[in-house]
């Protein structure tokens, strides 16, 4: 059962009811004030929403310190994981055992890499031999164009020069080409003109031999020869 509330004169079972009643009927005390006395607020529901606030804000704050924690070993989880540093410690081990075997036979290898390996057969399995065949081809290809390679890789380090030499070649290039072409104007223009000279010369011809034959004296022509402006002064 619910507990009676003392300030209420209906419900209150002891005398605090009737004293509340005479003050009410006196006027001393209004309903509505006890109507507001009746709201069920205390300060004890606030404290603890606000603990229980604070405490939902540390879980939070405890969730990303984890978080961030996770994150980091993350991140540096190819650095101190057991699990990484295992396969690292693996790896280094057999890389040290192969030098230790490659130390132990360097005598046999340096004799093996000094002798010739000319006509011999190396032992290779079937499953690679269709792969040889194409290294084969890339290797033939690539010693045909050696030169060339290390012709360009030579001529790496004159490459600056080079271009400033091939930028003049072109320069001069450029105006040997603008000269030949106004040669090559000067030179069509000069056909015209012997043309037109030639198309004349039987026109001169027919007039001379005419004034010869009535023996009249002409002034030389300016592109007739002094030789030929004598001859026709004398006759």
């Amino acid at each position: 059962m619910a507990a009676a509330n003392a300030w209420d004169p209906a419900s209150a079972p002891n005398s605090a009811g009737p004293l509340l009643g005479h003050f009410v009927a006196s006027g001393l005390v209004t309903q509505e004030m006890l109507n507001i006395s009746k709201k069920t607020a205390p300060c004890f529901e606030k404290f603890s929403r606000l603990q229980q606030i604070t405490n939902i804000q540390a879980e939070i704050y405890q969730k990303s310190l984890e978080i961030e924690l996770l994150k980091l070993e993350k991140d540096a989880a190819d650095v101190v994981h057991p699990f990484y540093l295992s396969q690292k410690c693996h790896d280094l081990q057999s890389m040290n055992n192969h030098l230790e075997a490659v130390l132990k036979e360097k005598r046999s290898l340096r004799q093996r890499l000094l002798k010739p390996m000319c006509q011999e057969n190396l032992p290779l399995e079937a499953f690679y031999h269709r792969y040889m065949v194409h290294l084969l081809e890339l290797a033939v290809s690539f010693i045909e164009r050696l030169e060339t390679h290390l012709e360009t890789i030579r001529n790496i380090p004159h490459l600056d020069a080079n271009l400033k030499k091939m930028s003049k070649a072109l320069t001069k290039m450029d105006v040997l080409v603008t000269e030949t072409e106004e040669l090559a104007e000067n030179i069509l223009k000069w056909r015209e003109q012997q043309k037109e000279i030639s198309s004349c010369i039987p026109k001169i011809l027919a007039e001379e031999s005419y004034l010869q034959k009535y023996d009249i004296i002409i002034s030389p022509l300016p592109f007739t020869s002094k030789g030929h402006a004598q001859t026709t002064n004398i006759k």
